[in-house]
């Protein structure tokens, strides 16, 4: 009997693959209905379990809740605007004016949104499209819908919305209802 040699796999390495491998098969299912043990899986590997013993289901349909909208727009009035609508609408929202202090929030506070609002033109290096190519990648069921005064230019990555402005009120506040249903 051949003896092959000890292969040493990081447990780590090994729940990283197997979350990535999760997250490509349900990449394209935006708001399709996942089995919470499998949600559950996904947020433990990565790492946005919190200590939930002694818990009880109300506790966590009260998180849920309270996750925010992320607005991503470089004009502060109209940034203003979105935010004074939302929380209107009894909705938490954080606001961001570039794709980079988006990026940078979603590292922090992931857990804490719910969906993200953005402008595709935005200053820095990145723009809304790719925030949202990056948001796709690392929250894959994350709803993103992207807005504009100009027709995006390509295509948007897939599962990513597209709003154009000028919006309406009720249909940025009806997806945001939407995406918190969701969850």
């Amino acid at each position: 009997m051949r003896r092959l040699p000890a292969i040493f796999l990081d447990p780590m390495t090994f729940l990283q693959a197997f979350a990535a491998g999760l997250r490509a098969e349900f990449a394209d299912a935006a708001c399709a209905p996942v089995p919470e043990y499998l949600a559950a899986l996904m947020r433990q590997l990565d790492g946005t379990v919190t200590n939930t013993q002694g818990k009880g289901a109300n506790m966590g349909q009260a998180q849920q809740n309270s996750r925010a909208v992320l607005i991503v727009e470089d004009e502060a009035e109209l940034r203003g605007f979105a935010v004074r609508l939302l929380e209107d609408g009894e909705l938490d929202t954080i606001e961001c004016e570039s794709a980079e202090a988006a990026l940078a929030t979603m590292l922090i506070r992931g857990r804490d949104v719910a969906m993200i609002f953005a402008d595709i033109r935005l200053p820095g290096a990145m723009d809304g499209i790719d925030l949202a190519r990056e948001v796709r990648m690392r929250w894959p069921f994350l709803p993103v819908i992207l807005t504009s005064g100009h027709p995006p230019e390509g295509q948007l990555p897939l599962g990513v919305d597209f709003m154009p402005k000028p919006w309406q009120l009720l249909d940025l506040l009806v997806a945001a209802k939407q995406a918190l249903a969701c969850l």
